[in-house]
């Protein structure tokens, strides 16, 4: 991509208060992924390119917009579609390695896929079988899920206010949402309504539906190309056939578990980057310290030391990640109490990791970089912003509260998106 003075003042960017047009639909349909090794493979091709320009679009709050068209056509937002529906239906295990490999080039981008695969998930677990083959088909044309879930002054995070009225062979909704990500890019923005019982249901509104509007009001100091920004939903239509209930946590199911994983490895992602750079930027750029007695940086047997310790930080964290996948796979395999547990306490201990060496590692980097890791044109901060923002997401205090109390009073984790 050019960065020439006339691209980059072409660029959209991020923190406007006015409405952001909708995103041509695909025009051809998405490579279809045909198994886990090729996931893999189109994943470390496609974070080869995201990281160039990665510390750019940060610095000047560039949308991704050609970054998401390569992301979604490449298949990478089709590959949980079951092998039964014409997806590679890969393993959870493979999901999480997915997302940390594109989150450690660009974590904004990583994060746009993830309420595309939460939703996706739900389709396999609520909806009926004709709106199974519908939305399928669209993840495998190419065709991306936003999100219009949560709502900025609501008592908490699920309480929802957004509406649902049921008009026979259509419904009426709405509402107003906050933190959509994915929705400004997105060709269709499934709502999270109400009816007049209180009973929850995802609407699949088209992004160009009258009356839904996307605002690119994100302002949010890390985290900054993910465009969370507001969508009003304004008396919009939407045909009954495209109207899901919300049933995955009303029985056991893995959906809370699958939303988790999905978060736990975009911060692993930042750790992976985070530590990346760091190692790079001590080998090339970082002085040794006067007391080391050494020629290089990377000889200072304390800064060795201290890289040490991260990796071994983030291995761990990795391989309780590749764990909560296989879980997660088994719960999805045979759902009951007893797996959809396992899956979801071995994804929030994968949280907890993920999260502190995501905060540690960032924070390190500059203690071991130096001064000069601090300057504005190497970009390193975005990791540490990057890292600080998207740990908010869930609280891992209540991580630890749900584990202990797991082992120590036999009280399984409740069961929603956040745990």
């Amino acid at each position: 991509m050019s960065t020439s003075n006339t691209a980059i003042a072409e660029r959209p960017r991020v923190n406007s208060p006015l409405p952001f047009a909708p995103r041509p639909r695909p025009t051809q349909p998405a490579h279809v992924i045909r198994d886990d090794a090729e996931a893999l493979a189109v994943a470390r091709q496609l974070a080869r390119e995201f990281a160039r320009e990665a510390a750019l679009r940060d610095r000047e709050g560039f949308l991704p917009i050609d970054e998401i068209d390569a992301y979604s056509q490449s298949g990478l937002w089709g590959i949980t579609v079951p092998k039964a529906y014409g997806g590679a239906g890969v393993s959870y295990a493979t999901v999480a390695e997915v997302i940390e490999i594109i989150a450690a080039a660009d974590s904004s981008i990583a994060q746009i896929t993830q309420n595309h695969l939460v939703l996706v998930a739900h389709i396999g677990l609520d909806a009926s079988e004709e709106q199974k083959r519908e939305l399928f088909g669209l993840a495998l044309q190419g065709y991306r899920f936003g999100n219009a879930f949560s709502e900025l002054n609501s008592r908490n995070v699920a309480t929802f206010e957004t509406k649902v009225l049921d008009k026979g062979d259509h419904v009426i909704v709405h509402g107003q949402k906050f933190y959509t990500t994915g929705a400004l890019l997105a060709h269709v923005v499934p709502i999270v309504a109400v009816d007049e019982d209180g009973k929850g249901y995802l609407v699949f509104a088209d992004r160009d539906a009258p009356g839904l509007t996307v605002i690119n009001d994100w302002s949010s100091f890390g985290q900054r190309t993910t465009a969370s920004g507001s969508v009003k939903i304004e008396q919009v239509s939407v045909p009954k056939s495209r109207v899901v209930p919300i049933l995955a946590f009303d029985t056991p199911t893995a959906a809370g578990a699958i939303s988790q994983i999905i978060q736990a490895a975009i911060d692993a992602g930042i750790a992976r980057g985070t530590l990346d750079d760091t190692i790079n930027f001590v080998r090339e750029k970082s002085r040794p310290w006067i007391d080391s007695g050494k020629e290089t940086a990377a000889e200072d047997p304390l800064t060795i030391s201290t890289v040490g310790q991260l990796a071994i930080r983030l291995h761990a964290a990795e391989a309780l990640l590749e764990r909560a996948g296989r879980r997660i796979d088994e719960a999805l395999a045979a759902p009951s109490e007893e797996t959809v547990n396992a899956a979801t306490l071995t994804t929030a201990e994968s949280k907890v990791l993920t999260t502190e060496i995501a905060l540690e590692a960032s924070n390190r980097l500059f203690e071991l970089a130096g001064t000069r890791a601090t300057l504005a044109t190497h970009g390193l901060d975005r990791h540490w912003r990057n890292a600080r923002v998207h740990t908010l997401h869930d609280p891992v205090r209540w991580k630890y509260f749900h584990i202990g109390n797991y082992h120590l009073n036999g009280v399984n984790p409740p069961r929603h998106p956040w745990n």
